[in-house]
C-alpha cells in the first residue's frame, strides 16, 4: 500500500490496520541519506494505529532482508529483518508549532510525525517507518562472528588467509609507554 500521511481524526476508535510495502517507503531515505544498504528481501511493515486522547498508538512488525557492510571486513552480509515495535506518539502542543512561525518542513526536519494540519493531527506514517526500519538495523553489522576483519596495514581481508604483512609489535606512537613499569 502506497501511504504518506494519515489524518487520525479520520479513524474511528477500533484502529486502523496497515500493510505498506512500497518500496518508496525504503528506498528514498536510504537514497536521500546515502545509506550502505541494500534490499535484498522486499520491506514490509504491518502497522496498527489507534488514535488516543494525547496521542496515538502504534504497533506493528517490520520484517525483510538487507545487505550490509561487515563492521570488521566491509564485506557485503545479509540480515534478515523481523522487528517489531509498539510506540506511542504525543500529539505536538499547538503552541510550539505556530503556522505563522513554523512551516510543515520545520516540523519534519525536527523529526516530528506526529504534527497539526489545520488543527488536525497527521501522522507522517513512512517517516515513522523509517525511524523504526533504522532502528531494526543492526549496530555492527557482522558477516559471521568469527570475522577476522582486515590487515591494518595492507587492508587484505584475513578471513581469505595471511597477509604476509609482519605484525611488527605496536603502534609506534605508543613507544614511550612501553617501558612502563607500574607496581
Amino acid at each position: 500500500m502506497a501511504v504518506s500521511c494519515l489524518t487520525l481524526s479520520e479513524i474511528g476508535p477500533e484502529g486502523l490496520s496497515l500493510t505498506v510495502d512500497d518500496p518508496a517507503v525504503w528506498d528514498i531515505p536510504l537514497a536521500e541519506f546515502r545509506v550502505a544498504c541494500r534490499v535484498v528481501r522486499p520491506l514490509r511493515a504491518e502497522l496498527f494505529v489507534v488514535p488516543q486522547d494525547n496521542g496515538c498508538l502504534l504497533r506493528g512488525r517490520i520484517t525483510g532482508e538487507v545487505a550490509l557492510p561487515c563492521d570488521r571486513c566491509a564485506e557485503e552480509t545479509c540480515v534478515a529483518l523481523d522487528q517489531a515495535f509498539d510506540e506511542f506518539e504525543a500529539y505536538p502542543d499547538p503552541g510550539a508549532a505556530d503556522a505563522e512561525n513554523c512551516d510543515e518542513r520545520t516540523l519534519l526536519e525536527n523529526g516530528n510525525v506526529l504534527r497539526l494540519e489545520r488543527g488536525a493531527p497527521v501522522l507522517d506514517v513512512a517517516a515513522f517507518l523509517w525511524e523504526e526500519f533504522s532502528l531494526a538495523l543492526p549496530l555492527k553489522p557482522l558477516c559471521s562472528p568469527q570475522c577476522r576483519g582486515v590487515c591494518p596495514l595492507c587492508g587484505k581481508n584475513l578471513n581469505e588467509g595471511p597477509c604476509g604483512c609482519r605484525s611488527g609489535g605496536s603502534d609506534p606512537r605508543l613507544a614511550a609507554l612501553r617501558n612502563l613499569k607500574v607496581s
